[in-house]
């Protein structure tokens, strides 16, 4: 029997009262196959539509910025250091240059596994293993490993093959001869600044200016050969070339060493100077230090004790004393002095180091025997301020015209500032400060016919094309006339001679002059003279044609006391080679015999 389907009635939209019935979810059902491709069709189209629409705007809007940060990303920018100029000697040997090296870096990024490269890295670099492992892990893209390495090293290193590990071009400072004129050249720190030296005072010409090369990189790190890549060369430094003698720069630090060393000295300078020219050969210092490793080395060794040090002068200074009072007519070499034993001044009684009665000394006499009291006596025919003026046109109080760094420039008092007793201490050479060039200085002007040059110890700055840069000519001042500068010489002459203070600086076949100094040295903590002393000689020769001067100072000596006795054969051995070397030949004439003790008197 069939049944009837009775037909489903929809339920009303409305209910009872009026109010809209939910919409049933049956209502909402996709059961027709047609209805449901109908909605996968807009729903993929809605969605195709939304990436268009991104990617037109990423490639028509933002894809010139956006491929811009890309290759930024990708593009590495080296600086090209400059490289820095040579320093040679006045003969051109090469006291320091720049090598090539490079500098080792790490793109942490990169670098799969720290571990293993820093095993690997460690024994080529001697660095410890660990250590470089800790320095390779992270996500840094720049990281310096080693600096300085040389193109040997390096080349081990790209054998490698290590991902992320790149060797930017560099340079490092060699000093061929290790400590030979150290204090004078100085040295590079560790971020290639110049430290101290003719490194330190022409730092800006000697480093040049530093180029770039901006590199496209791919995923290892390393360049791409057809990447993008730009670059703006370094220029390179200028040479320095000095005016230093390497050989007798030599001989002037072993004699000087050895001496210290024997003498048991605190310290010790020798300069060298060409009176002509201003020129400094030599300017030895010890104890010295190796420019290949000054980091080792204390502070106080690294600087030039013959430009930074002052000292009394003492009886050196007699020089400058005597020179002024003959340049201004107030005594000759002949003239004598009745010279006491004890002589009061200013409430203070002064003697000479030898006690001695009543005697009558020449001028010449005053110089060759060091005699404080006749210094006094002769100065006070001329005065204070006059001795003064001539201390100041001998460079006296102020820098030697160097410009050094660490220079210092000596110290004597203003005028105004003068004691009772000041006068008469300055007059043999207490109570005003100089350096070892400045004393070195006041010898060459007397060695120059009176006429005073600014020492000099740069000779040539070539640039980088081989141009020479003009150097300003030396400062010349006129100091005392000829005639004065060659009586002093003359006076020079006897204290190596029967009856002077510094036989041992005599030279067979040569006439030689110079001048002893035994200074006491201040003591600043206890406001008087200790015991130290400062033992120096001064002198120059041939005496008749000077053409070299050496001064020689010894700072606090144990062993042995007196300019004559020590400084004075330190004097000998450094002139007497420098003479050789330069080819300089006895003259050949006989030197006068001056009287130096008229009469003594009990």
């Amino acid at each position: 029997m069939s049944q009837t389907r009775t037909p489903v009635r929809a339920k009303p939209l409305r209910d009872s009262k009026g109010y809209r019935r939910p919409v049933s979810r049956d209502f909402l059902t996709l059961g027709d196959p047609r209805k449901r491709g109908i909605a996968l069709i807009v729903i993929t189209g809605l969605v195709l539509g939304a990436f268009a629409v991104r990617l037109v705007e990423l490639q028509a809007v933002k894809g010139g910025a956006l491929a811009g940060q890309a290759l930024d990303q990708r593009l590495r920018t080296v600086k090209l250091p400059a490289l820095r100029g040579s320093i040679v000697d006045a003969n051109g040997a090469i006291l320091a240059a720049t090598v090539e090296s490079r500098d080792v870096t790490a793109d942490q990024t990169v670098i799969m596994n720290p571990r293993a490269a820093g095993a690997q890295l460690a024994p080529i670099l001697g660095m410890d293993a660990e250590d470089l492992a800790a320095r390779l892990t992270g996500e840094r893209r720049f990281v310096v490993v080693k600096k300085g390495i040389t193109p040997e090293t390096w080349r081990r290193i790209e054998e490698l093959g290590i991902p992320g590990i790149i060797g930017a071009p560099s340079s490092r400072r060699i000093y061929p001869a290790d400590d030979l004129a150290a204090n004078v050249v100085g040295f590079v720190g560790a971020e290639g600044a110049g430290l101290e030296g003719i490194e330190d005072a022409f730092d800006k010409q000697l480093s040049g200016i530093e180029g770039t090369t901006t590199y496209e990189r791919g995923s290892g790190g390393n360049a791409i050969p057809t990447g993008e890549k730009t670059r703006v060369d370094a220029t390179a430094g200028v040479d320095i070339g000095l005016t230093i003698d390497r050989d007798i720069q030599y001989i002037a630090q072993q004699v000087i060493a050895e001496k210290v060393r024997k003498s048991q000295s605190d310290s010790g300078t020798v300069v060298v100077m060409d009176p002509r020219t201003g020129h400094i050969l030599a300017l030895a210092t010890e104890p010295t230090f190796n420019a290949n490793d000054a980091s080792s080395a204390p502070a106080a060794q690294r600087g030039n004790r013959a430009l930074r040090d002052a000292y009394e002068p003492g009886s050196t200074s007699k020089v400058m004393t005597l020179a002024a009072v003959i340049n201004e007519g107030a005594s000759n070499i002949n003239a004598t002095f009745e010279i006491p034993g004890t002589l009061e001044r200013g409430g203070k009684v002064f003697r000479d180091h030898d006690a001695h009665g009543t005697e009558v000394l020449t001028l010449t006499g005053i110089m060759a025997k060091s005699s404080n009291i006749g210094a006094i006596m002769a100065s006070e025919r001329i005065g204070g301020r006059v001795l003064l003026g001539y201390l100041k046109k001998f460079g006296i109080g102020e820098k030697t015209g160097l410009n050094f760094p660490g220079e210092g420039s000596g110290s004597v008092p203003p005028f105004s500032e003068w004691s009772p007793t000041t006068f008469p201490t300055i007059a043999f050479g207490q109570g005003l400060s100089l350096n070892s060039v400045q004393a070195a200085s006041i010898f060459a002007t007397i060695a120059n016919d009176g006429v005073r040059i600014e020492p000099t110890l740069v000779q040539s700055i070539t640039n980088p094309d081989g141009t020479k840069v003009p150097i300003p000519a030396p400062k010349t001042t006129r100091v005392v006339s000829p005639g004065t500068a060659a009586q002093i010489r003359l006076m020079l002459e006897a204290v190596v001679g029967e009856g002077g203070t510094a036989p041992k600086a005599k030279i067979r076949g040569y006439r030689v002059g110079g001048k002893t100094g035994t200074a006491q040295m201040f003591d600043p903590v206890n406001g008087g003279y200790g015991d130290g002393v400062v033992a120096s000689f001064i002198g120059m020769a041939p005496l008749d044609d000077p053409q070299l001067v050496v001064a020689v100072a010894l700072v606090n000596p144990k062993k042995g006391r007196y300019g004559g006795q020590l400084a004075g054969p330190v004097f000998k051995r450094v002139m007497t080679y420098a003479l050789q070397a330069r080819h300089i030949p006895p003259t050949g004439t006989k030197p006068p015999n001056l009287p130096l003790v008229v009469e003594t008197k009990r």
